[in-house]
């Protein structure tokens, strides 16, 4: 079974990273090296907090902790969000892992 992969770009950092659909962003991110904030990893705390400034998520859970005007806004919450198509988000508090997977390579442009 093939896998639909899309590249997503952090910003302001630049950093990117593949993604796979049906796998959250924050699961992506952090096997390429790379780590967005997170706590509970159900969509409920919020610390994961980002905004989509392109591209397409779906949620994996029905009630994801979003107003309706951060979903207007574009507000997405990564630990429970995979991409649809390519994407870049903001996420200024995103951070290199101190300890990469082997392999990753987070590159900067």
């Amino acid at each position: 079974m093939e896998v639909d992969r899309y590249t997503v770009v952090i910003e302001p950092q630049g950093w990117h990273f593949e993604a796979v659909s049906g796998v959250s962003l924050v699961e992506s991110a952090r096997n390429a090296g790379l780590v967005l904030p997170t706590s509970c990893r159900n969509g409920t705390c919020r610390a994961c907090l980002c905004r989509v400034l392109s591209g397409r998520v779906r949620h994996l859970i029905d009630w994801p902790g979003l107003s309706s005007e951060e979903k207007h806004a574009g507000c997405i919450l990564p630990c429970v969000a995979t991409p649809e198509t390519a994407l870049r988000i903001e996420a200024p508090r995103a951070v290199e892992s101190p300890v990469a997977p082997p392999g990753a390579a987070a590159a900067t442009d």
